[in-house]
């Protein structure tokens, strides 16, 4: 059985580079997709979904390669170091919304109170739902590979976004929305949000997952 190594390149400086730089693009885009969910795009008058739909797969792309490579338990901490950066971005954000601005960049300073001025709810479901789906994504996917020995990565990216996006989707819309909306466009807006994602992800995510595992297992001299 093809057992996950935690890090194949133990001691490498290479390795130790690659983990770094894969670990602060999954930090990244997942802080970026957070930011972008500000703005709510509207599709023909039917479907709505926030601009933070579009970039979120990306970091589940990363999130695959970093349980290819490293594990789950490596995966594992990077997912909880993202959820405590996320936090402190909230709360510094959130700061500078209370911090007093001259009157004469009251234009500007109401633009950022607009974008940062979080809502107590979506904030939470947002979390739950980032630590549900990416920690049940790697779990799932490593426990894919060892059962297919490692054959067909697709099956391990595609399957486990799969279940994840269930994960993601349903607590964050559930816990941000539950009691706004009409349970009709509560309904839509966790399918429209699962299989978006799940189409990003199948389009672009798995590609770039295989591109990137590739190159990694490249360097580490492992193919």
């Amino acid at each position: 059985m093809d057992k996950v190594s935690e890090n194949p390149f133990k001691n490498r400086k290479t390795g130790n580079s690659a983990l770094m730089i894969v670990t602060a693009l999954f930090i990244t885009l997942y802080l970026v997709s957070n930011i972008m969910a500000v703005k709510v795009i509207g599709l023909f008058g039917l479907f709505f979904f926030d601009a933070g739909t579009i970039t979120f797969p990306f970091a589940y792309m990363l999130g695959d390669v970093l349980t290819e490579i490293w594990g789950f338990r490596t995966t594992r901490k990077v997912i909880l170091l993202t959820l405590l950066c996320n936090i402190i971005l909230v709360i510094c954000t959130q700061i500078g919304v209370w911090l007093p601005s001259p009157d004469y960049l009251a234009d500007s300073a109401q633009a950022y109170n607009a974008v940062f001025s979080y809502v107590p709810r979506i904030v939470i479901g947002s979390l739950v739902g980032f630590l549900l789906g990416e920690l049940s994504n790697a779990w799932i996917m490593e426990k894919i590979k060892r059962r297919m020995n490692g054959r067909h990565l697709w099956v391990r990216t595609i399957g486990s976004s799969a279940i994840a996006y269930i994960f993601d989707s349903l607590p964050f819309v559930l816990i941000a929305f539950a009691g706004t909306v009409t349970t009709h466009d509560l309904i839509m807006m966790i399918l429209f949000q699962y299989f978006s994602k799940l189409t990003i992800e199948v389009l672009f995510g798995t590609p770039m997952a295989y591109a990137a595992i590739y190159w990694l297992k490249r360097i580490s001299g492992r193919i």
